[in-house]
Protein backbone atom coordinates (compact mmCIF):
# COMPACT_ATOMS: atom_id res chain seq x y z
CA UNK A 1 0.00 0.00 0.00
CA UNK A 2 1.47 3.26 -1.23
CA UNK A 3 1.34 5.87 1.74
CA UNK A 4 0.93 9.06 -0.56
CA UNK A 5 -2.40 7.85 -2.11
CA UNK A 6 -2.92 11.13 -4.09
CA UNK A 7 0.30 10.92 -5.96
CA UNK A 8 -0.56 6.76 -6.73
CA UNK A 9 -4.38 8.03 -7.90
CA UNK A 10 -2.45 10.69 -10.63
CA UNK A 11 0.49 7.94 -11.83
CA UNK A 12 -2.63 5.05 -12.26
CA UNK A 13 -4.06 7.96 -14.52
CA UNK A 14 -1.34 8.80 -16.00
CA UNK A 15 -0.04 5.37 -17.47
CA UNK A 16 -3.63 4.55 -18.11
CA UNK A 17 -3.54 7.33 -20.40
CA UNK A 18 -0.02 6.63 -22.00
CA UNK A 19 -1.41 3.07 -22.53
CA UNK A 20 -4.61 4.06 -24.11
CA UNK A 21 -6.58 2.35 -21.59
CA UNK A 22 -10.34 3.59 -21.19
CA UNK A 23 -10.77 2.55 -17.54
CA UNK A 24 -8.51 2.48 -14.33
CA UNK A 25 -8.44 1.21 -11.34
CA UNK A 26 -8.02 3.16 -7.70
CA UNK A 27 -8.11 2.10 -4.18
CA UNK A 28 -11.08 3.84 -2.79
CA UNK A 29 -10.90 6.55 0.27
CA UNK A 30 -13.35 9.68 0.77
CA UNK A 31 -10.01 11.94 -0.61
CA UNK A 32 -10.04 9.44 -3.99
CA UNK A 33 -13.67 9.85 -4.10
CA UNK A 34 -13.56 13.49 -3.98
CA UNK A 35 -10.94 13.93 -6.90
CA UNK A 36 -12.82 11.47 -9.13
CA UNK A 37 -16.28 13.51 -8.07
CA UNK A 38 -14.41 16.67 -8.83
CA UNK A 39 -12.70 15.49 -12.31
CA UNK A 40 -15.99 14.35 -13.17
CA UNK A 41 -17.85 17.39 -12.90
CA UNK A 42 -15.04 19.08 -14.56
CA UNK A 43 -16.00 16.63 -17.87
CA UNK A 44 -11.98 15.48 -17.66
CA UNK A 45 -13.34 11.93 -17.05
CA UNK A 46 -16.52 9.89 -18.67
CA UNK A 47 -17.75 8.32 -15.09
CA UNK A 48 -16.70 6.57 -11.97
CA UNK A 49 -18.26 3.68 -9.59
CA UNK A 50 -16.83 2.82 -6.32
CA UNK A 51 -17.15 -0.90 -6.01
CA UNK A 52 -16.18 -4.12 -3.72
CA UNK A 53 -12.92 -5.61 -5.06
CA UNK A 54 -11.58 -8.60 -3.54
CA UNK A 55 -8.17 -6.83 -2.08
CA UNK A 56 -10.98 -3.95 -0.55
CA UNK A 57 -13.11 -1.05 -1.61
CA UNK A 58 -11.86 0.92 -4.71
CA UNK A 59 -13.02 3.13 -7.54
CA UNK A 60 -13.40 2.33 -11.68
CA UNK A 61 -12.55 5.51 -13.24
CA UNK A 62 -13.62 6.09 -17.05
CA UNK A 63 -11.15 8.10 -18.69
CA UNK A 64 -11.94 10.58 -21.34
CA UNK A 65 -10.41 10.70 -24.89
CA UNK A 66 -10.76 12.99 -28.05
CA UNK A 67 -13.45 12.48 -30.64
CA UNK A 68 -11.49 13.13 -33.42
CA UNK A 69 -7.74 12.09 -32.56
CA UNK A 70 -8.04 10.16 -29.77
CA UNK A 71 -5.95 11.98 -27.55
CA UNK A 72 -6.04 11.71 -23.56
CA UNK A 73 -8.15 14.88 -22.57
CA UNK A 74 -5.80 15.22 -19.51
CA UNK A 75 -2.52 15.91 -20.74
CA UNK A 76 -0.30 16.20 -17.23
CA UNK A 77 -0.78 16.09 -13.76
CA UNK A 78 1.37 17.57 -11.69
CA UNK A 79 1.85 17.07 -7.66
CA UNK A 80 2.42 19.93 -5.70
CA UNK A 81 1.76 19.49 -2.52
CA UNK A 82 3.60 15.70 -1.25
CA UNK A 83 3.79 14.56 2.39
CA UNK A 84 7.67 16.21 2.86
CA UNK A 85 6.49 19.28 1.73
CA UNK A 86 2.84 20.45 2.18
CA UNK A 87 2.30 23.68 0.22
CA UNK A 88 -0.74 26.12 1.48
CA UNK A 89 -1.67 29.19 -0.27
CA UNK A 90 -4.08 31.89 0.31
CA UNK A 91 -6.90 33.27 -2.10
CA UNK A 92 -4.42 36.07 -2.80
CA UNK A 93 -1.35 34.07 -3.40
CA UNK A 94 -3.58 31.91 -5.59
CA UNK A 95 -2.34 31.88 -8.94
CA UNK A 96 -4.14 30.40 -12.22
CA UNK A 97 -2.59 27.59 -13.78
CA UNK A 98 -1.03 28.22 -17.46
CA UNK A 99 -3.17 31.57 -17.50
CA UNK A 100 -6.39 29.67 -17.00
CA UNK A 101 -6.29 27.18 -19.36
CA UNK A 102 -4.92 24.39 -16.52
CA UNK A 103 -7.00 23.95 -13.23
CA UNK A 104 -5.46 23.26 -9.54
CA UNK A 105 -6.78 21.08 -7.19
CA UNK A 106 -6.69 22.38 -3.79
CA UNK A 107 -7.83 20.53 -0.55
CA UNK A 108 -9.60 23.26 1.69
CA UNK A 109 -11.91 23.30 4.57
CA UNK A 110 -15.14 22.74 2.44
CA UNK A 111 -13.62 20.13 0.55
CA UNK A 112 -11.73 19.33 -2.43
CA UNK A 113 -12.12 22.01 -4.93
CA UNK A 114 -10.51 23.40 -8.28
CA UNK A 115 -8.53 27.01 -8.05
CA UNK A 116 -11.32 28.84 -9.40
CA UNK A 117 -14.10 27.47 -7.16
CA UNK A 118 -11.94 28.15 -4.03
CA UNK A 119 -10.84 32.07 -5.38
CA UNK A 120 -15.01 32.47 -6.09
CA UNK A 121 -15.09 31.20 -2.30
CA UNK A 122 -13.03 33.11 -1.19
CA UNK A 123 -10.79 30.15 0.88
CA UNK A 124 -6.96 28.98 0.71
CA UNK A 125 -6.07 26.14 1.26
CA UNK A 126 -3.22 23.09 0.18
CA UNK A 127 -2.17 22.55 -3.48
CA UNK A 128 -3.10 18.97 -4.27
CA UNK A 129 -1.98 19.04 -7.85
CA UNK A 130 -2.32 20.58 -10.93
CA UNK A 131 -3.63 19.45 -13.95
CA UNK A 132 -4.18 20.60 -17.79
Amino acid sequence: MNNDIISDMLTRIRNANLAKHRVVQIPYTKVTASIATLLLKEKLIENFKKFNAVSGKSLLLQLKYSKFDKTPIIKKLKRISKPSVRVYRSTKRMSQVLGGFGAAVVSTPLGVMTDREARINGIGGEILFYLW
